[in-house]
């Protein structure tokens, strides 16, 4: 089985989690995108999606599916998106499309958060794929010498403006032992918007694809 039928898979599990007339969170990134073509089939049956990127909110509209923002709704049931890493106690790493930082609000605001990966993304401690940081332009180069003191080699994402006007540093190099603390002590430097641990919120259910079909995953 390819990734991309793995992925699938997910995509059309994460379907099952969702109930009629509800505004549904959606991610961003190839699984995510799947997701979003599976959401046109039932798009008579939500109210409508908010995005967690302009990405993402291109792909719905083209769908006809409704987006509103954040603020117009509320706070959501559900947010489904993908991971570049996950683990058995559901802390993620993502930012690999460059959306962390509204996919971090969008998962905060919503009840239930349904992380959908193919299996390759399951590991047993994250790092090996480089943590995404967003930063405010000004402050790279001193955000650059912090990572550097916390064991990371910080490289810039070149060629990338997020959707608020940001840069990307991607820290190879880590070895993530507390996901939880990490986030945190990331998110206090001052120039960070946010990193892309979700692990003070990391996913409340984890559909992983693979050979054997779906794999549910909660705490």
């Amino acid at each position: 089985m390819t990734p991309e039928q793995a992925k699938q898979l997910v995509a059309e599990a994460a379907i099952e989690y969702l109930e009629w007339d509800w505004v549904i969170g959606v991610g961003t990134g190839s699984t995510a995108n799947l997701f979003i073509d599976e959401l046109a089939k039932m798009k008579a049956n939500i109210d409508g999606t908010v995005a967690s990127s302009e990405a993402s909110a291109e792909r719905l509209r083209a769908h006809g599916i409704k987006v509103y923002e954040l603020d117009q709704v509320g706070d959501l049931p559900i947010y489904v998106d993908g991971a570049d890493e996950a683990t058995k106690h559901l802390h993620l790493i993502k930012g690999g499309g460059a959306a962390l930082t509204r996919e971090k609000i969008v998962a905060a605001a919503s009840a239930k958060f349904v992380c959908i990966a193919d299996d390759s993304k399951l590991v047993d401690t994250l790092g090996a794929f480089p943590l995404p940081i967003e930063v405010i332009p000004m402050a790279k180069s001193y955000i650059a010498r912090q990572l550097v003191k916390l064991g990371g080699n910080p490289v810039l994402r070149e060629g990338v403006t997020t959707d608020n006007g940001n840069i990307i540093i991607d820290v190879h190099d880590l070895n993530i032992a507390n996901p939880v603390e990490l986030e945190r002590q990331i998110n206090q430097l001052a120039g960070v918007v946010t990193n892309g641990l979700f692990a003070q919120r990391g996913a409340d259910v984890l559909l992983l694809g693979g050979e054997n079909g779906v794999t549910k995953m909660t705490l």
